[in-house]
């Protein structure tokens, strides 16, 4: 078993149960304490669980006449780990500061679990739903999104004009001005030719669309994109990125998401190629950018300010059921580190 296979039943459990034992989780799991222990620091350090002599619980969990008034609210994600759990925990606290308890789906990308966690959560009797379907809403979610028959919030994720999720209230990230920023960054490092790196994810396109409007707007050539394939770049993918460098047709790099960068990285140092002598890199998510050498200059996502809004927008609904939807839109940041250098 994986370890975010691991992750996901070590959550489920401890939303479903209230607190479990590790002893009982060793079991369930087949794993040894060890390990166990080395998931549950990473999902505690994540204010996912509570650790407890001998065991974990649920972050705040509520005495039993609390627990059956307060608002329950459901939470469905692509993933508990990479990237969304900081997500969850903006959500969670804000949740717990507003006084409701948040319930946790997890359908691992693919299109069926989304239905399935969802119909659980309802079920179970959520009030409201944040959801981030495994990827952008179009027509094909349009019954699902209309038969729900309590109120959603999109997060992280953008519905087309007029599309069946257009009408819901959403929160997230403003990915094309994220790209705008670190390409940005670039250009006002002198470089002019400045290409991307991405693999297809529902965020591509927004990130996609804030690069190719930075190239516009500040003049520079456009030398294409670059894909990665969804294990990662492959030699010939690699080879390719590499030969541009070479060959001067690209200075900088817009890497789309970190976890390719730092993988990039090490390929292209097998290769010769210097960061940030021969190239600059910048990297989206900030996830593990840091941990890069170099350490990669990154664009950062508000995540956890992402999950707190969804958790205001839901109750707002909630409580006044006509007012007018939102779509907020949060602005990241760029942490400018050792990756990114002047063109010579």
């Amino acid at each position: 078993m994986f370890a975010e296979e691991r992750h996901e039943v070590i959550l489920r459990e401890v939303r479903e149960r209230g607190s479990v034992r590790l002893a009982d989780l060793v079991d369930r799991l087949g794993v040894s304490m060890v390990t166990l222990r080395r998931d549950v620091e990473f999902l505690a350090g994540r204010g996912l669980v509570n650790r407890v002599h001998g065991g974990i619980t649920r972050p705040a969990v509520l005495p039993d006449v609390m627990a059956q008034e307060a608002l329950t609210i459901g939470m469905l994600v692509p993933s508990a780990t990479y990237y969304y759990p900081n997500v969850i925990k903006g959500a969670r606290q804000e949740a717990e500061r507003l006084g409701a308890r948040l319930v946790l789906g997890v359908s691992r990308y693919d299109d069926e679990e989304d239905r399935k966690q969802v119909r659980q959560l309802i079920d179970g009797g959520v009030e409201g739903l944040l959801l981030t379907p495994s990827r952008q809403p179009d027509e094909s979610h349009a019954s699902w999104l209309a038969g729900l028959g309590v109120p959603a919030v999109l997060v992280e994720r953008r519905a087309s004009l007029g599309g069946p999720a257009s009408l819901l209230d959403a929160a997230a990230s403003h990915h094309a001005h994220g790209a705008f920023l670190g390409v940005r960054h670039l250009a006002e490092l002198g470089h002019r030719r400045v290409a991307m790196v991405t693999r297809n994810s529902p965020t591509a396109p927004r990130v996609r669309h804030g690069f190719l409007a930075a190239v516009r707007d500040l003049g520079l050539s456009d030398p294409g994109e670059f894909g990665i394939e969804q294990e990662g770049p492959s030699p010939s993918q690699v080879e390719a990125v590499v030969s541009a460098i070479r060959s001067g047709a690209v200075t900088g790099l817009l890497v789309h998401n970190d976890e390719d960068a730092l993988l990039l990285v090490q390929h292209l140092r097998i290769a010769g190629v210097r960061i940030p002598v021969d190239v600059s890199i910048v990297a989206y998510d900030d996830e593990v950018a840091a941990l890069s050498d170099p350490a990669l200059t990154a664009v950062a996502p508000p995540k956890s300010a992402v999950g707190r809004a969804a958790v205001t927008l839901l109750l707002r609904r909630l409580e006044h059921p006509d007012l007018p939807g939102q779509h907020l839109a949060l602005l990241p940041q760029l942490r400018i580190r050792s990756s990114t250098a002047p063109h010579p």
